[in-house]
């Protein structure tokens, strides 16, 4: 294999290590009575035959102190404070009965690691002190006064130290893994919930616009439908032509339907808030009037021809520029000014937002703090097949915004002059006027006439178009 090879080849074998490391870790972690099992039995396998070999008359008295002394720690984790009193008065016998067998003493600092480890302070207090007088009396014990009493107890009391520390280190440990895991998960928690509560929020916005798209649509597609019926006799030429037009009218609600719906999966009629009138690009001028009002300069540069625009590619195009502007206000620093450059062409409208001052937070910052208005200007641009882009300009200082929204099919206009017996024209959803005929029946021709505009609000969509009928 080549060297070029061999660096991936060790990073996986170091990953499945450490996989596997884990999953033994875990069910340590799970089965902790069985690991103490094996390890309370590969210890009396020594001490075990040791007993065995030379126990002599005294073989009960010392497989019964060895059992007493093991068998205990099997049960530690569980039972931490009654597995260190059966080991301790397991010593105190031994210490009466001068037994002395290899590695049983080791069951006693065992079970105090445990008992620091996994018990309450106090418990670890109380053990540490008998395991001290402990010490103290076997510091007196004839087997340790050829070595001397106090180094014995010094040393004693060393191991007494190291087990208590280790076993307080453990259990420190293990809580602050445990409160970083809910914090985790707390975090988890409440970013999956703030996302839902954006996502809802602005599904419920979306919705409410496509309230005003399809009302605006029912209600001219009514108006050219009247004006039909009253000319079918004396113009049916007109008529059918009416009809025809009140069909694109309709397709095209439904293609703008077909866009937000894809945002709007999940969505319930019980989220959808209070219904409000929305703005398009003839409310751009008011926009930025508002803003400059509001101490920010801003320009407003347009380049090219505007075609003829759907309601909702005005409104998102709308809403890119207000939202962009309104972080700029919040974000940057006092004195900047921003330039809005809105470019049309036949495939796309393409509109960039840019500021000159330096942003006072990062560029993830701009939707932190409990804002979402990023997370809304993409969603909305992208529900009509658009693309967004955000960040610092480059080279020099300041903000940047870019949306290119594509442009959706519209219709024609036609108009003719008008008079008794002749047309009067009707706006299309995306603000292109039609003509319809106009019947000797006066409502007719009102209904007709009188079709709203793009850019009404609801209220007096609505009400024109009650009028109307």
């Amino acid at each position: 294999m080549s060297p070029a090879g061999a660096v991936p080849d060790d990073l996986g074998a170091r990953r499945g290590l450490q996989a596997a490391v884990a999953r033994a870790q875990r069910w340590a972690a799970d089965k902790s009575t069985v690991v103490d099992a094996l390890f309370v039995a590969a210890m009396l396998v020594p001490a075990g035959t040791h007993v065995y070999i030379h126990s002599g008359v005294r073989a009960v008295a010392a497989w019964s102190l060895l059992l007493g002394m093991f068998l205990p720690l099997v049960v530690r984790r569980r039972y931490p404070v009654a597995a260190f009193a059966v080991v301790a008065l397991c010593g105190l016998v031994q210490w009466l009965t001068a037994l002395l067998i290899p590695l049983v003493d080791v069951s006693l600092l065992i079970a105090l690691y445990s008992v620091a480890a996994h018990a309450a302070t106090r418990y670890t207090l109380a053990a540490v002190a008998v395991m001290e007088l402990g010490g103290g009396m076997a510091a007196t014990a004839h087997w340790a006064r050829e070595s001397g009493a106090m180094r014995v107890f010094i040393f004693l009391s060393g191991m007494v130290t190291a087990a208590t520390v280790l076993g307080i280190n453990t259990r420190t440990r293990r809580a602050y893994l445990a409160s970083l895991e809910e914090r985790a998960r707390r975090l988890e928690f409440e970013r999956d919930q703030q996302a839902q509560i954006a996502a809802a929020t602005e599904r419920a916005s979306i919705a409410r616009e496509v309230h005003d798209v399809v009302t605006h649509s029912l209600s001219v597609m009514v108006a050219l439908t009247d004006g039909a019926s009253y000319a079918v006799h004396t113009a049916p030429d007109r008529a059918a032509e009416a009809v025809a037009r009140a069909s694109e009218v309709g397709r095209q609600a439904i293609t703008d339907m077909q866009r937000v719906l894809g945002v709007l999966r999940g969505s319930t009629a019980g989220t959808m808030a209070e219904l409000h009138p929305q703005p398009g690009l003839a409310q751009l001028d008011a926009l930025l009037s508002e803003v400059r009002v509001a101490g920010l300069p801003v320009e407003l540069v347009v380049g090219g021809a505007p075609p003829d625009l759907s309601s909702g590619v005005e409104l998102a195009v709308f809403r890119v520029v207000q939202e962009a502007l309104n972080n700029t206000r919040k974000h940057a620093e006092p004195g900047v000014s921003a330039r809005v450059l809105l470019s049309y062409s036949e495939e796309a409208v393409d509109v960039t937002v840019v500021d000159d001052g330096v942003p006072a937070v990062s560029a993830s910052g701009r939707d932190e703090g409990g804002g979402h208005g990023l997370a809304g200007m993409r969603e909305r641009v992208a529900a009509f097949g658009g693309e967004l882009e955000t960040g610092p300009r480059t080279g020099i200082r300041g903000w940047r915004v870019h949306a290119r929204v594509p442009v959706a099919a519209t219709g024609a206009t036609a108009t003719e002059p008008t008079g008794d017996g002749a047309i009067a024209t009707a706006p299309t959803t995306h603000g292109a006027t039609m003509t319809v005929p106009t019947a000797p029946a006066p409502t007719a021709h009102e209904a007709i006439a009188t079709a709203p505009t793009a850019h009404e609000p609801t209220a007096t969509r609505l009400s024109r178009a009650g009028d109307a009928a």
